[in-house]
């Protein structure tokens, strides 16, 4: 596996504060991810670390659609999508990482959902689909085939940018104990594991890493 490491890259989704303990859009335990990952990013040649960065009054926001409360479905700008606490606002204490994590392994930040009109999951395209965020053509031209994910939340941000880097042609792992989910409904983490290994992401944990 430590040969597997040198020649791969790892990918950190949204490890901020408004996604930990305290913050507008917490995951419960969200905070537990940073020392696992803390563990094994240095072990790694290329580091990524996206993060939300949202304008203020962010389509995706709740508080943009008049009548409409966090976590209800709502349409933005054509996408029907769930509706958040406004969250990872740019320039915000919440949208920065958590302050435990150490940033020295990290080589690039991606922010995405910059574009106040469509909301941005996955770490390579916007929710429309069709936009890239150009991380595709970054990781590929430092010569990346293989990628680890770990960060927040599994079955949201994680999820989706695992099942891009499938279909664009990576081969991906999922560092599991280090990824927290919302599990909302209760059995969405547990299911949204399944569906990616199903759809070729090796699930693995942090301890593996280090053999």
């Amino acid at each position: 596996m430590m040969e597997e490491i040198g020649r791969s890259a790892l990918v950190i989704v949204d490890v901020q504060v408004d996604f930990c303990p305290g913050g507008s859009l917490a995951v419960a335990e969200g905070d537990s991810v940073v020392p696992v990952i803390n563990s094994f990013s240095h072990l790694f040649s290329y580091v990524v670390a996206t993060r939300d960065w949202h304008p203020e009054k962010h389509g995706s926001f709740a508080s943009s659609h008049a009548g409409k409360l966090p976590f209800e479905q709502g349409d933005v700008y054509g996408i029907t999508q769930t509706l958040w606490p406004d969250h990872c606002v740019q320039g915000t204490r919440g949208a920065e990482f958590h302050p435990g994590l150490n940033q020295k392994p990290i080589r690039c930040i991606l922010h995405k959902g910059t574009n106040h009109r469509v909301d941005s999951y996955s770490a390579f395209f916007e929710n429309d689909k069709k936009t890239s965020t150009g991380l595709e053509y970054l990781l590929k031209g430092l010569g990346y085939s293989t990628l680890f994910f770990c960060g927040i939340a599994t079955d949201v941000c994680v999820y989706y940018s695992v099942l891009d880097a499938l279909r664009l042609g990576f081969r991906v792992f999922l560092i599991e104990d280090a990824c927290k989910g919302v599990d909302l409904p209760p059995g969405s983490v547990k299911k949204a594991v399944k569906d990616m290994e199903r759809e070729g992401a090796s699930i693995v944990r942090s301890s593996d890493l280090r053999v």
